[in-house]
């Protein structure tokens, strides 16, 4: 019993953060958007947000990465960045004599002597065979149809975070007071002052009560904070005891990119949105 109850006060002190949406009116949970826009005059007003988790985390990614263009520029060099990985690659595999150029078996030019030196060109395919190498495997084809579908999902997804960083960056702008060419010059902790003033003068959330810097670190760190806790309450199986070398650590990316997919983000989650747990 002493120890159950150590327990329970173990994890009681990681205190539930309060949801923003409790005092919604009927109805506004099948809304989808993430800003709800109210006109006032000339310029747009932000209020009662619904996803706060990923309104605060876009807005910390704005900040750092100053403005829209940045962040506009590292998409943009991730799809090219793809792109050229699997082009380069496709070419390595079909458009390369590599007999030829690790001199395994001489080139087949009267002009050029036997042991004369191999150049880049001499070993690169005309583009005819190399059509024909690429055509004639059927797997090949089907990694570069599998590559183009990841690539379109991939640029899909990066116009649909440029709609809602283009969303932030006027929310910026007009909300905050922060013109797109001024944001290299504040710092996070001078953005997070004015969400809080704003806050104060209209409600970013449903309840009327003043953000601290608290909640808005909280929700952005949400998950992470999730899983700090499971590790710490020895939830997730990252401890294990090995024969002579004793207590191991092992949480590789790959692990850590699975065990985030199985609790937070993929179908069977525990969370139904970015917030809230299921029933």
């Amino acid at each position: 019993m002493a120890e159950q109850g150590e327990e329970d006060r173990e994890y009681r002190e990681y205190r539930r953060l309060e949801d923003c949406e409790e005092d919604s009116p009927p109805g506004e949970e099948e809304e989808e958007q993430l800003l709800l826009h109210v006109t006032e005059g000339p310029t747009d007003s932000w209020h009662h947000i619904k996803d706060l988790d990923s309104f605060f985390t876009k807005i910390s990614w704005h900040s750092p990465w100053n403005g829209f263009a940045c962040v506009l520029l590292s998409d943009v060099l991730e799809l090219v960045q793809f792109l050229f990985v699997v082009t380069f690659s496709t070419f390595l595999l079909c458009c390369v004599d590599y007999d030829v150029l690790f001199a395994t078996r001489p080139l087949n030019h009267s002009h050029v002597p036997e042991r004369a030196k191999v150049t880049l060109p001499d070993a690169v395919l005309p583009a005819p065979q190399c059509a024909r190498r690429l055509r004639g495997s059927g797997w090949l084809l089907f990694l570069l149809v599998l590559a183009g579908a990841v690539w379109l999902c991939r640029l899909v997804t990066a116009l649909r975070r440029l709609v809602g960083y283009w969303e932030i960056r006027s929310f910026y702008i007009r909300a905050l007071g922060i013109p797109a060419e001024e944001l290299c010059n504040h710092s996070w902790q001078s953005v997070q002052a004015r969400l809080l003033a704003l806050q104060r003068r209209q409600p970013l959330c449903v309840p009327r009560r003043e953000l601290t810097e608290l909640d808005i670190h909280h929700r952005i760190l949400r998950f992470r904070n999730y899983t700090v806790a499971m590790v710490n309450k020895s939830l997730l199986p990252v401890r294990f005891h090995l024969p002579l070398l004793g207590p191991v650590v092992f949480l590789t990316r790959g692990l850590q990119f699975n065990l985030e997919l199985l609790l937070f983000r993929g179908p069977a989650a525990l969370f139904q949105n970015t917030w809230s747990l299921r029933p």
